[in-house]
């Protein structure tokens, strides 16, 4: 993969409530902390100042990455006494996580691990540093100091981070000297390289650090002002940013796995800068590579390594219900479309489209959602019709069917609402749409209206808004779709379609590749036993979920149509959406939205099945497929 990619700005924001920025710590698309030698906020891409920890640290040692956010959006950060707290999202009790009894090692810089839930602390003590690991409940369960041959890896460690193949990233400064490097340890503390610079010389002194969704690193070089990319192995790529006069001394980072956009903060200015240099489709197309690497870790005494495909036999087991959110102004919770881990939003059949968060309150409205897709009732069922009208790109900005049949793209800002497709005076009207994760493409099921049996279709359009594909029949000719009422995609390009028939009470999840290929129907468990398709989602494993309103269960099957469990039984869902950065999903049932897990990053990573698109399915086939 060339990365010879330029680092694109998004926006920029002045900050409020501090000087300038030692550390981001990003909680949600819009949403970051940031903290400077006396203070640690929380703000968003206005600027506003939401929060403010008064116990963190401040002084000198406040320089460093002394905070940072876990997958519950709780912030964990070292405070004014060296003990690291944990304040939840709702920012009401501050619990003392781990408490410090040497006072000799001083906690610098601490890091949520994403693969095992651990906290990474960096610690000095006078000119050496060492790196600790603390489990979940705050037990020590691994110290690195050393390498192979009892030298010491650390003399200061300021900033710490992992990388996706379990490595140890420290952004490692001597003040003393003046020297520094990044310093890289496998997972299990073994020594893999220490990175000082390009191959032209130049030297390294390092600050804020991140990694990337390609596993590459990036690090502030205060000493000549630039952002360095260097691969998982330790050789410079490129100078990602360079120089920038125009902003001032670039000094903390922070990558967003969910938008793909790398935080800028400067030293001794309070603005902060957002880019994007790669795309999701890079990063699955990557994933191959990854796997490589996660095969090499090396696991602690108290680690539980994943063997085969370990994984998928776990995923049989009951989710676990982490919280439930009644939402105001909703009557039938119809379709989700997350947002950010604690953001939605949320169509009900009563022409209702809104915006909100887990408190349940509504924090916008869309005024001229389409209306009479939801005028037929199933009457005697336990559900309407329900269709999949909205959905969000990467970008946060929302797509959705409005009342003259137009899609709309309404920016995350709410600011500006755009035609992006004009619907011209037709038979065919869309119901559903989804807007692809690889390629940005909107994917749009549509219904054509006046024949006298159900006939769908479904349409491809590029960001241009821009019709580039046409999938209606298989290779034999016959139709694909009867009344296509929900729309996704997998990991692997697939099209996955919730296929409805009103007129004969039946229906199948129709998959098809990428390029318009056939692939399989699923009418249920057994097979061909019936089903009554509504919301449907795919997961971090490529498992597709289906609520069967025949059976009132939520099914799970494989990529490959091959059924795997019921996840939830004896219920009436219709809307869900999964999560791909914390890892959670979406339920909703009646006016009520349920947040579930049933699998962690480290099952999804250890996966070699699902997480690599193979060069078939992102390839066009056009033997189905109508090209304009």
């Amino acid at each position: 993969m060339k990365m010879l990619y330029c680092a694109e700005l998004k926006q920029s924001f002045t900050l409020t409530g501090v000087g300038y920025c030692y550390h981001i710590s990003c909680a949600n698309f819009d949403q970051v902390w940031i903290s400077d030698r006396e203070n640690l906020i929380l703000t968003n891409t206005s600027g506003a100042l939401l929060h403010r920890v008064e116990d963190s640290r401040s002084g000198l040692f406040s320089e460093r990455g002394f905070h940072t956010v876990n997958s519950e959006n709780e912030l964990i950060y070292i405070d004014r006494n060296d003990n690291i707290n944990k304040l939840p999202n709702d920012m009401k009790t501050t619990t003392t996580f781990i408490v410090t009894t040497d006072s000799a090692w001083v906690p610098l810089c601490v890091y949520w691990s994403p693969s095992t839930g651990d906290v990474l602390v960096g610690m000095f003590n006078k000119s050496i540093g060492k790196v600790t690991r603390y489990n979940q409940s705050g037990q020590l369960t691994q110290t690195i100091r050393n390498d192979n041959t009892v030298q010491v890896l650390y003399r200061g460690p300021n900033f710490i981070t992992e990388n996706n193949n379990g490595d140890l990233v420290v952004s490692d400064f001597d003040c003393f000297n003046m020297t520094g490097a990044v310093v890289v340890t496998e997972r299990g503390g073994r020594h893999r390289f220490s990175y000082t610079g390009p191959p032209t010389g130049g030297g390294l002194e390092p600050r804020g650090i991140c990694t990337d969704a390609l596993s590459h690193i990036l690090v502030c070089d205060y000493k000549n002002n630039t952002v360095h990319l260097i691969n998982k192995n330790g050789q410079f790529l490129s100078h990602l940013l360079r120089e920038p006069q125009e902003m001032g001394i670039l000094y903390s980072l922070s990558f967003d796995i969910n938008t793909y956009r790398f935080w800028v903060g400067l030293l001794y200015n309070n603005k902060v800068y957002v880019y994007r240099y790669i795309t999701k489709h890079d990063a699955l197309k990557d994933q191959s590579h990854m796997m490589e690497s996660l095969n090499g870790i090396q696991t602690t005494k108290t680690d539980k390594p994943h063997q085969g495909n370990q994984c998928l036999q776990k995923q049989m087991f009951s989710p676990n219900l982490l919280h439930t959110t009644t939402v105001t102004c909703v009557g039938h919770c119809q379709h989700i479309s997350c947002v950010t881990s604690d953001r939605i939003w949320v169509s009900d059949d009563e022409n209702n489209l809104i915006l909100t968060d887990t408190t349940g309150v509504p924090l916008h409205r869309v005024e001229d959602v389409c209306s009479d897709l939801f005028r037929n009732v199933c009457l005697g069922k336990l559900c309407t019709n329900s269709y999949g009208l909205h959905t969000v790109n990467c970008e946060s900005d929302l797509f959705y069917i409005d009342s003259n049949y137009n899609i709309k793209k309404l920016s995350n800002g709410m600011k500006t609402t755009t035609i992006f497709i004009e619907t011209e005076y037709s038979s065919w009207r869309p119901q559903c749409l989804y807007c692809s994760t690889f390629t940005g493409d909107i994917l749009v099921a549509m219904c054509y209206i006046n024949a006298c049996t159900p006939t769908g279709k479904v349409t491809r359009y590029n960001q241009g808004g821009q019709l580039t594909q046409t999938i209606k029949h298989d290779s034999t000719g016959r139709g694909l779709y009867n009344s296509p009422n929900f729309i996704t995609e997998n990991n692997n390009g697939d099209i996955v379609v919730s296929d409805n028939n009103s007129i004969f009470w039946s229906g199948a999840v129709v998959v098809t590749e990428r390029g318009g290929g056939h692939r399989f129907s699923y009418t249920g468990h057994p097979s061909k036993s019936g089903l009554r398709p509504h919301g449907i989602c795919t997961d971090a494993l490529s498992h597709i979920l289906v609520c069967d309103c025949k059976t009132k269960t939520v099914q799970r099957i494989d990529r490959d149509g091959q059924f795997l469990s019921h996840l939830l039984t004896e219920s009436i869902e219709i809307g869900l959406s999964f999560d791909i950065n914390t890892h959670r999903l979406w339920v909703g049932y009646y006016s009520e939205v349920y947040v579930y897990r049933y699998i962690d990053r480290q099952d999804a990573l250890t996966d070699k099945h699902t997480y690599s698109p193979d060069e078939d399915a992102l390839s066009f086939s056009t033997a189905a497929v109508e090209w304009i």
